[in-house]
């Protein structure tokens, strides 16, 4: 979700609202202070979302293709992830006694939310099948087991990911010819409700289920509604099982997890921006922008922004770009109008949008687009260099934010700053201490005190952080 994405999407949202676009705003183009942050790894200039998770969720730069550990460990190297280990923003506030979640479009075992709870050399070791015969041997273990076995605080996981928990012998409740990814003949799902055994947890796989959900009934709640990645936006409908929205996701999260007096963390990513991207479709890559943004809505109704803290930003950007002179108005997915045409070389008609790299490329050149629907949702936009997948870009994000220590949002930061300015704002990791001491009111309780203090952050993660000062 770079700025060139923020931007798109904004003017959709306008045009779909049967304005201009350019004068729209998002939800999160209303928060009062910004900021931009540099995404490169410590060993690419051009960050993977692994690593950048680990940045704004860890507070440490990390190496290409891993996932919660520090600069130590490099891909795949086992062993070093062992010692390598980053605490993220999530533990911590579970360890000061808050209640956590997680809620994703993609797998709940997918780099931005692997970061919050997982340690891994490789970011692929989603199943027991992905880690190698040797680093099994070592002692890592995948990333769904860590969130089932090493994490089971976690009090809200909502996205796709069942065939990731589930064995080879288990069939789909939703695909009946489709079955687990799990070699170790151990299922997750299953260990998850024997651990909650005493506790008022629910497991649910279709929105039906999951509408029935009554959080003031609820103290853990896991959704899986696809077996891998959850539907764009746009397909949302044709899911015979049906699928919440990123909104109502959101919505069921923040009321089982306000519950806690201690507070609570939540991170929320609209997950599937980045994957319409690296197929160069943009049409679903821009609508997912839009319901990621009904989920900052959510937020900023649901939470007292005197008491809470909204972070939005993204862990990266991507080579999608828009221009060629269009008039006010031009559909952000359409044709730029015939009189710029002769100004191209070739003379054809070309689309708002482009990337720089992707699946969009024709050897034999440039489809002519004369006629073409360039709006339809699967619509492949071209690109100049022809890759399989379209890549990622190395260009700064911008951080969007309000609420307590929103100020501290100026500027330009190291994507570290992120993970750093939610501890220090909720008084948790190094900052437990720290941050008292800097602050006319204290953080620990006094009685007599009820002055209630919340940190709530929203990121492409979308960020919730609550924490309540007596």
């Amino acid at each position: 979700m770079g700025v060139s994405t923020v931007t798109a999407g904004r003017i959709l949202k306008g045009q779909l609202a049967g304005r201009t676009g350019e004068e729209e705003l998002l939800e999160m183009d209303k928060l009062p202070y910004s900021a931009l942050v540099k995404t490169y790894n410590i060993d690419r200039q051009t960050p993977d979302s692994g690593a950048t998770a680990t940045a704004f969720l860890g507070g440490v730069k990390a190496k290409f293709y891993t996932v919660g550990v520090d600069g130590t460990v490099s891909f795949s190297d086992c062993a070093a992830s062992l010692t390598g280990k980053v605490k993220s923003v999530l533990r911590h506030a579970h360890d000061a006694g808050k209640s956590t979640g997680i809620v994703v479009t993609s797998r709940v075992t997918h780099a931005t939310p692997a970061a919050s709870y997982a340690h891994a050399a490789s970011r692929l070791w989603e199943h027991v099948g992905q880690v190698p015969t040797f680093a099994q041997a070592l002692g890592c273990t995948d990333i769904a087991l860590q969130l089932v076995q090493d994490n089971p605080f976690i009090n809200v996981i909502l996205g796709g990911g069942r065939a990731f928990l589930t064995t080879t012998n288990q069939t789909d409740p939703e695909y009946p010819g489709r079955k687990g990814f799990r070699t170790d003949g151990r299922d997750l799902i299953q260990e998850w409700q024997d651990g909650k055994q005493g506790s008022a947890a629910r497991y649910v796989w279709r929105k039906a289920e999951f509408d029935q959900v009554d959080p003031a009934e609820t103290e853990f709640l896991i959704g899986l509604f696809e077996p891998s990645h959850m539907q764009y936006s746009l397909d949302n409908e044709e899911d015979p099982a049906g699928e919440p929205t990123i909104a109502e996701m959101t919505s069921k999260a923040l009321q089982i997890l306000s519950k806690n007096p201690k507070g609570f963390f939540l991170l929320v990513e609209g997950s599937r921006i980045d994957l319409a991207h690296h197929d160069s479709k943009a049409a679903k890559a821009l609508h997912d922008v839009i319901a990621f943004d009904d989920a900052i809505a959510v937020g900023k109704n649901m939470l007292d922004l005197d008491e809470t803290l909204i972070t939005v930003t993204a862990d990266h950007s991507h080579t999608f770009t828009f221009g060629g002179y269009a008039p006010r108005g031009t559909p952000i997915l359409g044709i730029v109008p015939e009189f710029i045409i002769p100004d191209v070389l070739d003379g054809m008609p070309f689309t708002n949008i482009l990337y720089g790299n992707g699946p969009g490329f024709r050897q034999e050149g440039r489809q002519n687009l004369t006629g073409v629907d360039t709006a339809d949702k699967d619509y492949v936009q071209q690109s100049a260099v022809p890759m399989a997948d379209e890549t990622h870009s190395g260009e700064d994000v911008s951080v969007f934010a309000d609420g307590p220590m929103a100020h501290l949002f100026r500027g330009l930061h190291e994507q570290v700053y992120v993970a750093h300015v939610m501890k220090y704002a909720a008084c948790i990791g190094e900052y437990t201490e720290t941050c008292r001491t800097l602050r006319t009111q204290p953080c620990n309780n006094s009685a007599g005190d009820q002055h209630a203090w919340s940190g709530f952050t929203l990121f492409i993660t979308l960020f919730l952080l609550q924490n309540i000062i007596n």
